[in-house]
């Protein structure tokens, strides 16, 4: 897994300019191809989104859950991390964050891990010091966010993989 900022690089015969252009497009293609949507069923969602007490944001994961992981993504073609937040924060909570993950954890206030509350969000530093993941936590130890692999997810923050990157929990200041 990887965090809604990487890129892949390819060698071409390009210019340096065209060379990025292209690793980026041929990045996505391959991401499409191995991300293509999960067919999940209305148990699953009703399972994982049972505890939420805010009806707006169970509504608003199960129209979202399943949908593809797409660098830069902002629709239900394809949405990274930091606009899925954007999006679920514009749409549940009437409030807006913009930028990339490193840039909404910077509006925010940190929380202790034991009192984050539903709403919340959660950051991960993936790829070295900066900030490069982020979700919203959704009550018992779970949160929703567009995971790379597997598209708009519920994830636990026990799992290995967060548990190992996780940086901090905030509000919006």
């Amino acid at each position: 897994m990887t965090s809604c900022k990487s890129k892949k690089t390819v060698a071409t015969n390009y210019p340096k300019k065209q060379k990025t252009e292209v690793a980026e497009k041929r990045a996505d293609e391959v991401a499409a191809k191995e991300e293509s949507p999960t067919k999940v069923s209305a148990e699953e969602i009703k399972t994982e989104t049972k505890n939420i007490s805010d009806k707006t944001l169970v509504n608003f994961i199960s129209d979202w859950y399943g949908t593809v992981y797409k660098y830069g993504g902002a629709d239900k073609h394809g949405i990274d991390c930091s606009h899925f937040a954007a999006k679920l924060y514009a749409d549940v909570y009437k409030k807006t964050i913009t930028g990339p993950a490193s840039s909404i954890e910077q509006e925010t206030t940190g929380v202790k891990t034991s009192d984050v509350q539903e709403g919340d969000l959660v950051f991960f530093k993936i790829n070295g010091d900066k900030v490069s993941h982020v979700g919203v936590y959704v009550g018992n130890n779970k949160f929703v966010h567009a995971s790379t692999k597997r598209g708009v997810i519920i994830s636990d923050l026990n799992e290995p993989y967060y548990k190992k990157y996780f940086y901090k929990a905030g509000k919006l200041k």
